[in-house]
């Protein structure tokens, strides 16, 4: 029988971290999902790990041949999902043992919904904790997809959090033409944004998952560059639907993306610190 969740991880030098990534769903309290996984072209020993669950009957090991940045990968676990209901967990990042069980129950109580968020609590390389919780910008419960759409460009930051916090329909990002990297740097943001303005929203206010901070990803090396791409994306939406924002919710935006990325730095100089 086709399973009702989609658990997909896109895989790419995790080797360090891929099992305990899969290990976080595997033991999860709602049991009916499938889980993919694609390797891209991992130089690391990544797929060496992911040959451990090839007898897992949940499991499907995957390739992705190299090239095509994130979207390739993303598309490929996305588009091979069966499950009404999809989930992508990043290959270094965890879910909490409830979190498909919480995010399910979110979509039965709220069939409008076409999203389910959670917060985050945010861990080192070593998985040692930095945040408890984070996310969602004051959202709780059930909210309109376009007023989430709009608190995340007026917070100037991605309020949904990062793919493990997040739950969507599969049908929803797929109307969309799949991840959205039309501005890189907020592949996941964006898509959220492609799919909340479908229907409505369910933010669940605790964490459910937790999201590795690496001094050495390109969120935090390139942190001004990605505030660019969000004053773009920002605009793009207003320029397809000036009923969504106002020139004055654009401006505050990037103020808040630029801000946003300064902290960003800040966190990298301090993880550095952390981790010497």
């Amino acid at each position: 029988m086709t399973p009702r969740v989609s658990v997909v991880v896109p895989a790419y030098n995790n080797a360090e971290y891929i099992a305990e990534t899969i290990d976080s769903i595997l033991t999860q309290t709602y049991q009916d999902f499938e889980l993919i996984v694609s390797d891209h072209s991992s130089t690391d020993g990544t797929m060496e790990v992911l040959r451990r669950y090839a007898n897992d009957d949940r499991v499907q090991i995957l390739t992705t041949p190299s090239g095509g940045g994130a979207k390739a990968n993303w598309d490929r676990v996305s588009e091979a999902a069966n499950g009404e209901l999809l989930k992508l967990v990043c290959g270094d990042d965890t879910i909490f043992p409830t979190c498909l069980a919480e995010q399910v129950a979110a979509f039965d109580q709220h069939p409008s919904a076409v999203l389910v968020t959670a917060q985050r609590s945010l861990v080192d390389a070593k998985g040692k904790p930095i945040i408890a919780a984070r996310g969602l910008a004051g959202l709780s419960g059930l909210v309109s997809g376009r007023e989430a759409a709009r608190r995340a460009v007026t917070a100037g930051a991605n309020i949904f959090g990062e793919p493990g916090c997040v739950m969507m329909k599969r049908a929803a990002l797929k109307e969309i033409g799949w991840w959205d990297d039309s501005h890189p740097y907020l592949i996941d943001e964006a898509s959220y944004v492609g799919v909340a303005l479908q229907g409505d929203v369910v933010a669940i206010a605790h964490p459910l998952a937790t999201f590795r901070v690496n001094a050495g990803q390109w969120s935090v090396r390139l942190a001004k560059q990605q505030a660019g791409q969000a004053s773009a994306f920002h605009q793009s939406l207003r320029d397809a639907d000036a009923t969504l924002l106002s020139a004055t919710d654009v401006r505050i935006g990037n103020l808040k993306a630029l801000a946003t990325s300064f902290m960003r730095r800040g966190v990298y100089f301090l993880l550095r610190h952390r981790m010497s």
